[in-house]
């Protein structure tokens, strides 16, 4: 099989099209949206929620989509991707302050205690957690929350600055791609 340069077909060897403003816009909110795994509905709500708060509205809007539970539980460890933060969330696997949450986009908010639940700790899952999470003690984990290994609990010191943001993407071109 031979790997070619260029898209397959008749027209493909033309040479690469250049996108349009419109195009490189959706193509960067699509990025965003598959990211932090979020349905259209929903990122379209995120957006109108923080377009009309103070500050830079990019920056808002993926510090928005940062504080959902499924993102912090995934941040911490305490999941390999996303997805599956999502289905261990899901799955009543976790208190937030003291109470059982099962919804992935839970908005967590600065000095929110997240914890695995007791009866869950001894799981399989969380047992072999435990031990990747000793393994890495040198890990550098985001500065606006502190996690525990021992504990299996997530502390949120604040909301996450734009520096803590560690994702590829300019948000102003989605802010842009909406004012449309």
């Amino acid at each position: 099989m031979v790997r070619r340069a260029y898209p397959p077909g008749v027209h493909g060897a033309k040479g690469k099209r250049q996108l349009s403003e419109f195009g490189q816009q959706l193509l960067m909110k699509q990025k965003i949206r598959r990211i932090y795994n979020v349905l259209e509905r929903q990122f379209k709500k995120y957006f109108k929620e923080v377009q009309s708060k103070p500050g830079v509205t990019g920056d808002l809007l993926l510090q928005k989509l940062e504080m959902r539970l499924d993102n912090v539980v995934y941040r911490a460890g305490l999941a390999v991707s996303r997805r599956q933060a999502r289905q261990v969330v899901n799955h009543s696997n976790f208190v937030v302050n003291g109470k059982r949450v099962n919804i992935p986009s839970y908005e967590v908010k600065a000095k929110d205690l997240i914890e695995v639940k007791p009866s869950k700790k001894n799981k399989e899952y969380f047992v072999k957690i435990a031990e990747m999470l000793k393994g890495k003690k040198g890990t550098k984990y985001p500065s606006w929350f502190e996690v525990n290994s021992e504990k299996m609990s997530i502390l949120i010191k604040s909301k996450p600055g734009k520096e803590d943001l560690n994702i590829d993407v300019d948000a102003q071109i989605v802010v842009e791609y909406y004012s449309r």
